[in-house]
């Protein structure tokens, strides 16, 4: 079994908490891998999974709280800031380069659900990221602006107001992902994410499920995908599930990024499946061990 430590670095000034993961035995230095959560999610739910995973295979992996978020530093709480999320996989890839166990000429990236946007993002111009992969991709800007662009535009509009009111030391606004309860009327693609963050599958403390409402001015300037050619040569790799309701950003990026990419298939896998469902995860990994084998070495 994989030895978990406890771990923190600096991004940007603000200290991130991590969960390190390193195999039983490692000779010399290892090839290691960043694993970055989804939006509003923490270190301990998938991306812990797939990180613990990872290192049961060779690999030295860090899971961490981006800054805002779990129990890495950041105020307001639960800001979403996409630039400030690119930075933090950066420095999470910093981090592992100074260390004594880590080959800092064989770090890969793996980016869950909204991180699949921020991870490629910061890959494009990051070339210590020698190997790219995603799971259940999503450009977390488009994910909210998509169904309803005015309702989105609304929050862009009060964003400058909910910077006065931080100013002020007033309540910070938030913006809810998630409805109370669910019922028959509750779409399919709402209810699952209910189904992993408000019950005992996945509910984490720290994981709030909500955003504070300046975030939409910085998401609103944000396109994950928009240069993901500039990832080339190096090799991006795109799970994503038949059933996803997020599975265009996967199709639309690999189709963008030149012959570097590929977009791996799981049939019948939705967006969250790939979260935690141990049929669907295991072959997300079934396939992620020989990509990061390939292009990280054993």
């Amino acid at each position: 079994m994989p030895t978990k430590s406890d771990v923190r670095f600096n991004s940007s000034g603000f200290q991130l908490a991590g969960h390190l993961y390193s195999p039983d035995s490692v000779d010399g230095q290892a090839p290691a891998v960043v694993v970055s959560h989804p939006l509003t999610g923490v270190k301990e739910q998938t991306s812990s999974i797939y990180a613990k995973a990872l290192a049961e295979q060779g690999f030295i992996t860090l899971a961490f709280d981006a800054a805002y978020q779990g129990e890495s530093e950041g105020e307001p709480r639960g800001l979403e800031n996409p630039f400030q999320r690119a930075e933090d996989v950066r420095n999470a890839v910093t981090y592992l380069s100074t260390r004594d166990d880590v080959d800092p000429e064989r770090i890969g990236v793996l980016g869950i659900c909204a991180s699949g946007g921020y991870v490629p993002y910061a890959a494009q111009t990051d070339h210590r990221m020698k190997a790219v992969a995603t799971v259940s991709a999503a450009d977390g800007a488009a994910f909210f602006k998509q169904p309803d662009p005015e309702g989105f535009a609304e929050l862009v509009a009060r964003a400058g107001a909910a910077r006065i009111a931080e100013a002020k030391g007033e309540e910070v606004p938030m913006v809810p992902v998630l409805p109370d309860s669910v019922d028959e009327s509750t779409p399919d693609s709402v209810a699952e994410f209910f189904d992993y963050y408000r019950t005992p599958r996945g509910q984490h403390p720290r994981s709030i499920g909500k955003y504070a409402l300046r975030s939409a001015d910085q998401l609103d300037q944000f396109d994950a995908y928009a240069d993901v050619a500039k990832i080339a040569p190096r090799p991006l790799l795109m799970i994503a599930g038949t059933a996803a309701v997020t599975k265009p950003f996967s199709d639309n990026a690999v189709a963008a990024a030149g012959d570097n990419a590929e977009l791996y298939e799981i049939d019948g896998a939705t967006h969250v499946d790939l979260y935690d469902v141990d049929k669907y995860v295991s072959q997300a990994l079934d396939r992620l061990v020989p990509f990061f084998r390939e292009n990280l070495g054993k």
